[in-house]
Formats: C-alpha cells, sequence, structure tokens
C-alpha cells in the first residue's frame, strides 16, 4: 500500500465523538514510551503526523487519522505509565476499554511491544484481555535497530513460547523499526488485504 494522504481527524475521549462514517479503523496501542507515535509516522509517511516526546504518556486522547479517504488509523492512549497515578492511570484505562467495547469500527488492534524487554506481566494481561473479548489484534515488536539480531531472535522465542502458554494459535506477528522503516510495507500491505476483504463482502 501507498500512502499518499494522511490527515488528522479528531481527539476526542468517547466513542461517540469518533467518526460516523464507517470507514474501517486500524488502532495502535501499547505502554507508554514504546515507539507509537514514531511507528504511526514511519507508516504514513508524515513526520509530524503524531506527537512523538521523550515523556511517556503523551497520548492522552483517541486521535483519528484519515488515510487515503479509505480507512483510519486510529492512535489510542499508552496503558500503564505509572507517573500519572492512580486516578490518571484509571481514567485513560476508561477511554481505552470503552473504544475497544464499544466502537465496532475497529477493525484491527496493532499491540506494540518492545523488542528488548522481556514479555511484561501487563502486556500478557493487555493482550489475554483482547482475546476474552474476541477483539481481532495483531502484535507489533518496536524498536529492532536497538539490539543485535541474534539477541531479537532470543527474545522473539521467548515472548512466542509465553503466548503459547495460553493461545492455541498466534496473531499476525509484525517486527518494525522506525528509525529504519522496516516492517511497513509489511504492516501496510496487511492493512490493504484485510480492506480487500472487506470490499468483497460489502
Amino acid at each position: 500500500m501507498n500512502i499518499k494522504k494522511a490527515e488528522f481527524i479528531i481527539s476526542n475521549t468517547t466513542v461517540d465523538k469518533c467518526p460516523q462514517d464507517g470507514k474501517p479503523e486500524y488502532a495502535f496501542i501499547g505502554r507508554s514510551n514504546v515507539g507509537k507515535s514514531s511507528l504511526i509516522n514511519m507508516l504514513t509517511g508524515k513526520k509530524g503526523l503524531a506527537m512523538t516526546s521523550s515523556t511517556p504518556g503523551k497520548t492522552q486522547l483517541i486521535n483519528h487519522f484519515l488515510i487515503n479517504d479509505e480507512w483510519y488509523l486510529v492512535d489510542l492512549p499508552g496503558y500503564g505509565y505509572a507517573q500519572r497515578g492512580k486516578k490518571g492511570r484509571e481514567k485513560i484505562q476508561q477511554i481505552i476499554d470503552i473504544y475497544l467495547d464499544e466502537r465496532e469500527d475497529l477493525t484491527c488492534l496493532f499491540v506494540l511491544l518492545d523488542c528488548r524487554l522481556e514479555p511484561q506481566p501487563i502486556d500478557l494481561d493487555f493482550i489475554n484481555r483482547l482475546g476474552e473479548s474476541g477483539i481481532p489484534f495483531a502484535i507489533i515488536f518496536t524498536k529492532t535497530d536497538k539490539i543485535s539480531h541474534s539477541r531479537l531472535n532470543e527474545n522473539k522465542t521467548v515472548y512466542l513460547n509465553k503466548l503459547l502458554e495460553t493461545w492455541e494459535e498466534l496473531p499476525p506477528i509484525f517486527y518494525t523499526s522506525a528509525e529504519y522503516k522496516k516492517g511497513k510495507d509489511e504492516v501496510l500491505d496487511y492493512i490493504e488485504e484485510i480492506n480487500k476483504e472487506l470490499k468483497t463482502k460489502s
């Protein structure tokens, strides 16, 4: 897929204020500082489309970007940022939960994981919650340029084995580097494939 047009549409905290035109939505989520904004900018080819920051927890709203006038890329708040405080975390979690549970146009949720880290309980719990809710999702390992190829393979094996403890079948998995544009074509081609399937069904 070639992204020719990417424009910001709206930011909000409630599902009823999201776009109501029925276009498919592909949402991106992960723990704070996982590299979500950098990945979104890399995928769209728009350097400043999503705000990047060295400070975790920057995204606190549901952000919709219209891509090629055909589908929405949705930037969701990061979960589990400890320095927000309990009330702040609960507020963000409520925004996330309502979107995931009530947004009918959500076509696929991309869960971002830092490839440098061992499996984190908060990520595993979130992934299992998606399975229990029947929410279609894929996994994106970010920052693959930050570790060696051998270490990446080691971490990948550990993570996949951990997931297989509770999952009979793994979701689609992608490996990305925002800096080197690694994984861009694979993620966008996956989205394009789903969009084509949706068009044949409509």
